[in-house]
C-alpha cells in the first residue's frame, strides 16, 4: 500500500530523502533557502509589474483627453492595446534569452526599459504637439518591459517540483492580484493631488493625479533591479523529473523522451495557449471598457469614473487573492481541468449579465450638438422605431469649467440601447473577479505541467505572447466596436468566444494532462 507523501513547501528541502536507484536530488538547507529567496524576488517582480500596469489603467482616458484634445475613444483602445503588443513581442525575445543566458540579464534590461517608459509617460504633456502619440509610445515600451513575465514564470516552473508548483504559481497570481489591488488603490489615493497638482518649470515636470502613478512605477522598478542584483540566484531542479521519466524501461521510450520533443503533447500546448488567450481577451475587454462604459451609462465625470472604478478594481483584487488561495486548496481535491472548466462557466455568466435590457436609456451629452445654443425637449426618431423623448439642456452653461457628462451624441446607439443597470455591472464585476483568477492561474500551471522538465523560457514566452495578443486585440476590439455599436455587440460576441473556450476544454479534457502523467501512462 502506497504511503501518501507530504506536500512539499518552502520550509522543507526538496526531496530530502535517502537516494534511490532511479536517482534523487538531495537539497541542502542553504540551497533551499537561496532557492526560495530567489522565487520570492520573482513574486515581487510580478507584483511590481502588475502595479505598473494597473496603477494607470483607470486614468488613461481622462489623461489622454487632457494632454491631447484630438484623442477619441478609438485611439484610447490603441493606447491600451499597444502595451500588450509590446509585451507580446518582448515575451518571446526575453523567453528565448533566458533559455541560453542567465535570467538576471533579461530581467534587469526589461525593467530598465520599463523605468524609462514610465518617465516618458509622465512627460507626455511636455511636447508642443502630437502628445497622444507620445503616450502611445510610452505605453508600448512599458509593455515591452513587462515581457519579463515569461522569464518569471519559466524560472518558477524550473525552480519548483511538481508538488510545489501549484502553490508557487498560485502565489505568483496572488502577487499579481495584489498588484491589481494596490495599483487602483494608489491611483485612487493620488486623485487627492488633483488634475493640476504641482509643477516644476525648470525640468518641465507636472506632478498630478495622472503623472504621479507613472513616476511611482519608475521608482518601484529601480527597487526591483536592486533586489535582483542583491538577492536573486539561479536554481534548476526539474532535471529530476526528466531523469525519472527517461528511466521508464519500455521498448525504447526512454530514448524518445531524451532525444526528441515527442514527450510534449503539442495539441495540448496549443490548446492551453488558446484558452489563455480567451481568458486574457475577456479580462482585457473588461478593463478597457470599464471607464468609458460607466461614464456613458451613469453620467460620471472622468474623476468619478477613475475613483469608483478604482474602488471596484480594489474589490476585485481582494476577491482574486481569496480565489487564488482557495484554488490552492481546491487543486488538492479536484483536477486542474475541472477547475478550469468551472472558471470559464463563471466568466460566461458574468459577461452574459452585462447584456443591456429594459426601457431606461443613457443620459445624452446634448451640449455637444451646438455649443451655447438654447434647446428644450425634443423627439428623436431612429430608423423608423418608436419616438423617444429626451430632455436636455435648455440654457447655455456660463461655467467655463463645466464638464459634459453622459453618453456622447456621436454614439448613435445611445438613443436606442438601454442602459446597463448599476446592479448588473457590479454583479458582473463580482463574477468576473471569481472566474478570471481561476482560469488565469490554472491555465499556466497546467501549461507548465504539460511541458514538463524541458527549458520553458521559449514556451512560456509563447504563452505570455498569446496573453499579450489578447490584451492587444481586446482593447482594439473595444475601441472599434463599442463607440459604433454599443455594449450588445461588444459583449455578445465575447460571450460566444467564452462559450467556445468552455466547449474546447470539454473536447480536449483527456489531453490536458501533465508530463509525468504521460510518463506513467507509457509505463503502464
Amino acid at each position: 500500500m502506497e504511503t501518501a507523501q507530504p506536500e512539499a513547501d518552502e520550509r522543507s528541502p526538496l526531496l530530502n530523502a535517502e537516494p534511490r536507484s532511479e536517482g534523487t536530488l538531495v537539497e541542502k538547507p542553504q540551497e533551499n533557502q537561496s532557492r526560495w529567496r530567489s522565487i520570492r524576488v520573482m513574486y515581487l517582480t510580478m507584483f511590481f509589474s502588475s502595479i505598473g500596469f494597473s496603477i494607470v489603467v483607470s486614468s488613461i482616458w481622462p489623461f489622454l483627453q487632457k494632454v491631447d484634445k484630438t484623442a477619441d475613444a478609438s485611439f484610447l483602445g490603441w493606447v491600451i492595446a499597444v502595451y500588450s503588443l509590446g509585451q507580446m513581442i518582448a515575451s518571446v525575445l526575453f523567453g528565448a534569452w533566458s533559455n541560453y543566458r542567465p535570467r538576471r540579464e533579461p530581467l534587469i534590461i526589461s525593467i530598465l526599459i520599463n523605468v524609462a517608459a514610465n518617465i516618458l509617460y509622465g512627460y507626455a504633456h511636455a511636447p508642443p504637439s502630437h502628445n497622444k502619440y507620445y503616450m502611445l509610445l510610452a505605453r508600448a515600451f512599458v509593455g515591452f518591459g513587462a515581457g519579463n513575465v515569461a522569464v518569471v514564470r519559466s524560472y518558477v516552473a524550473g525552480a519548483t517540483s511538481l508538488q510545489e508548483r501549484n502553490s508557487a504559481m498560485a502565489n505568483i497570481s496572488a502577487c499579481q492580484a495584489l498588484g491589481f489591488i494596490l495599483g487602483p488603490a494608489l491611483q485612487t489615493a493620488l486623485t487627492s493631488i488633483g488634475q493640476t497638482g504641482v509643477s516644476w518649470k525648470m525640468i518641465d515636470l507636472e506632478f498630478n493625479m495622472y503623472t504621479a502613478p507613472a513616476f511611482l512605477g519608475a521608482f518601484l522598478g529601480i527597487i526591483n533591479i536592486i533586489l535582483i542584483i542583491a538577492v536573486f540566484r539561479e536554481h534548476h531542479i526539474t532535471e529530476l523529473e526528466r531523469a525519472r521519466c527517461i528511466n521508464v524501461n519500455i521498448q525504447g521510450s526512454s530514448e524518445m523522451l531524451e532525444n526528441s520533443d515527442g514527450d510534449i503533447d503539442l495539441v495540448a500546448v496549443v490548446t492551453c495557449n488558446v484558452l489563455f488567450f480567451v481568458t486574457l481577451f475577456a479580462f482585457a475587454i473588461f478593463e478597457t471598457i470599464a471607464t468609458p462604459l460607466t461614464m456613458d451609462m451613469y453620467a460620471w465625470t472622468g474623476k468619478q469614473a477613475v475613483l469608483y472604478n478604482g474602488l471596484l478594481l480594489v474589490g476585485v483584487g481582494v476577491e482574486s487573492i481569496v480565489v487564488f488561495m482557495t484554488t490552492k486548496i481546491l487543486s488538492k481535491r479536484f483536477e486542474d481541468r475541472l477547475l478550469l472548466l468551472g472558471g470559464f462557466v463563471i466568466i460566461l455568466v458574468g459577461f452574459f449579465i452585462l447584456l443591456p435590457w429594459g426601457n431606461q436609456y443613457p443620459q445624452i451629452q446634448w451640449t455637444e450638438i451646438k455649443n451655447g445654443s438654447n434647446y428644450s425637449s425634443a423627439e428623436i426618431k431612429y430608423r423608423g422605431s418608436s419616438i423617444v423623448t429626451w430632455n436636455f439642456l435648455t440654457q447655455p452653461s456660463h461655467n467655463l469649467n463645466a464638464v459634459a457628462v453622459g453618453c456622447p451624441v456621436q454614439q448613435v446607439w445611445c438613443q436606442y440601447i438601454p442602459i446597463i443597470h448599476l446592479a448588473q455591472y457590479i454583479l458582473s464585476v463580482i463574477l468576473i473577479g471569481v472566474g478570471y483568477p481561476i482560469c488565469n492561474v490554472i491555465s499556466y500551471t497546467l501549461y507548465s505541467k504539460v511541458l514538463g522538465p524541458k527549458p520553458q523560457g521559449i514556451y512560456m514566452g509563447w504563452l505570455t505572447a498569446s496573453g499579450s495578443g489578447a490584451r492587444t486585440l481586446g482593447p482594439a476590439f473595444v475601441g472599434q466596436v463599442y463607440p459604433r455599436y454599443g455594449p450588445r455587440w461588444t459583449f455578445g460576441p465575447l460571450c460566444g468566444m467564452v462559450m467556445a473556450a468552455t466547449i474546447l476544454v470539454v473536447l480536449m479534457y483527456k489531453r490536458l494532462i501533465g508530463f509525468s502523467v504521460r510518463c506513467l501512462t507509457l509505463q503502464q
